[in-house]
């Protein structure tokens, strides 16, 4: 799969479309999601145009590698979810392709809670 220049999180990271901005470094953008799915819903996405963890993991470069990692912490931080604030705990959610559910075609992390979100994987 290549990447999509025209979906939707690479028009935020141009600016093209508004964002509920959370935290931001050279490498990674963190915003509210405008469809949330727990009390506290944020989506954390590389700046770069990495489709899915399976392109990010062979093709970023460390320091990208290393700033995603760190922002996933220091979001959780920030929104109140982190042991270190305080917070009673959350989730990441990580889609990857058409099985895994991903939707927007730029990697992107899921981090939820605020709330018991209940079974990870409920059965069918």
């Amino acid at each position: 799969m290549s990447y999509d220049r025209n979906n939707i999180f690479a028009k935020i990271l141009r600016k093209e479309i508004p964002c509920d901005k959370i935290y931001e470094n050279d490498h990674v953008l963190a915003f509210k999601d405008i469809n949330p799915q727990a009390k506290i819903h944020v989506l954390v996405i590389p700046k770069g145009a990495y489709v899915n963890m399976d392109d990010f993991s062979q093709n970023a470069k460390n320091d990208e590698i290393v700033a995603l990692t760190r922002a996933l912490g220091e979001v959780t931080k920030i929104v109140g979810l982190s042991s270190y604030s305080e917070g009673k705990g959350y989730r990441y959610i990580g889609n990857n392709g058409p099985d895994g559910g991903q939707e927007v075609p730029h990697l992107h992390f899921h981090i939820i809670g605020g709330e018991p979100l209940g079974r990870m994987v409920s059965k069918k």
